[in-house]
């Protein structure tokens, strides 16, 4: 291994991620798997890394070493360190980076959220996140991005959420007449959160009552991180724009779900469905906004010619009021 050669990010497993020269001299990120796994050392090119679309920690500890390679004398470009309490939307806090693993192999990425219940706090995702037999999805640990520093968004650490104690399943999810629900809770200790964490949860108050006015066509905000998209230097979500496409309240197809018409890809399932407090109407405080669904995915025709007819774009979203029933005692 070169002398020279720069740590860029070790799991909480052990294994770790350099960037070193190859026998050519040439840039690599080196990747040295931990000693229990008995993996061997790869190295990868630095665009190939760059380009492969997995956006984990790793890949964010690369940018971040690019980014500090200004010269002085220039521009540094956009400062990290900005009071986000008065300049940053609220609503992209809320919202947090999933990662699935099973044991040392890292299997998707996906979206979730933060709910409050008293003083119970729960990470709110898609069920089929945390586990789906017909794809024969099986992790057994979450990894979750969070800011650690109230005055820098740059600084982050990813969290490690078990989904198994003694053999047992560590989230809830529910079922109802129409099925199984797509939405799944865990239950954080605080306590145990990084020190400085930093982030923003739903609460019963910003779930949509029962004169809640959501006309047909209202405009949704989908608050995830489609394919792992991300703004990877201040490790924040992306927003997508939708509408409301079907009657709000009622069942969808008998489902406890509605209908959505956004542009969504994979990595967004477990995301916020939100729709902006009016003004006045019991806005709730600095986090002014209804949380209507749970993003769940994309919804198609199997008879759908894939010649000639292009996909629905139409979405289901989980109705959020089961986040109430998920964190009862």
């Amino acid at each position: 291994m070169s002398q020279d050669s720069l740590q860029l990010y070790c799991s909480s497993n052990g294994d770790k991620w350099l960037l070193c020269r190859d026998e050519r001299g040439l840039p690599v990120v080196r990747h040295v798997p931990n000693a229990a796994s008995a993996g061997t050392i790869s190295d990868v090119a630095v665009e190939q890394f760059l380009a492969s679309g997995h956006f984990g920690p790793e890949h964010d500890a690369l940018l971040e070493r690019i980014a500090g390679l200004v010269p002085s004398g220039e521009s540094p470009g956009p400062d990290h360190r900005i009071d986000h309490q008065t300049t940053l939307e609220p609503l992209l806090l809320t919202a947090t980076r999933v990662c699935t693993f099973a044991q040392q192999r890292r299997l998707t990425n996906a979206s979730g959220f933060f709910f409050r219940r008293g003083e119970r706090l729960f990470l709110v995702t898609s069920r089929h996140v945390v586990i789906d037999a017909p794809s024969q999805h099986f992790p057994d640990r979450l990894e979750l991005e969070l800011h650690v520093d109230a005055a820098n968004l740059g600084a982050s650490e990813w969290f490690s959420v078990p989904l198994y104690a003694a053999g047992q399943s560590l989230w809830r999810q529910g079922i109802d007449d129409g099925g199984e629900i797509d939405v799944a809770i865990i239950e954080i200790r605080r306590s145990a959160l990084p020190r400085g964490a930093s982030y923003y949860a739903f609460g019963p108050e910003h779930l949509a009552g029962p004169r809640q006015m959501t006309p047909i066509g209202a405009s949704l905000l989908i608050v995830g991180f489609p394919l792992g998209f991300h703004d990877s230097l201040h490790h924040l979500p992306v927003v997508r724009q939708g509408v409301l496409a079907s009657a709000f309240g009622l069942r969808f197809q008998g489902k406890g779900c509605f209908v959505t018409d956004a542009r969504t890809h994979r990595g967004t399932s477990g995301a916020p469905v939100v729709m902006s407090a009016r003004s006045g109407e019991d806005a709730p405080g600095e986090l002014p906004w209804v949380l209507l669904g749970v993003h769940s995915s994309t919804i198609d025709m199997g008879t759908r010619d894939l010649q000639l007819d292009e996909s629905l774009g139409l979405n289901s979203a989980w109705y959020a009021d089961i986040l109430m029933t998920l964190t009862d005692h």
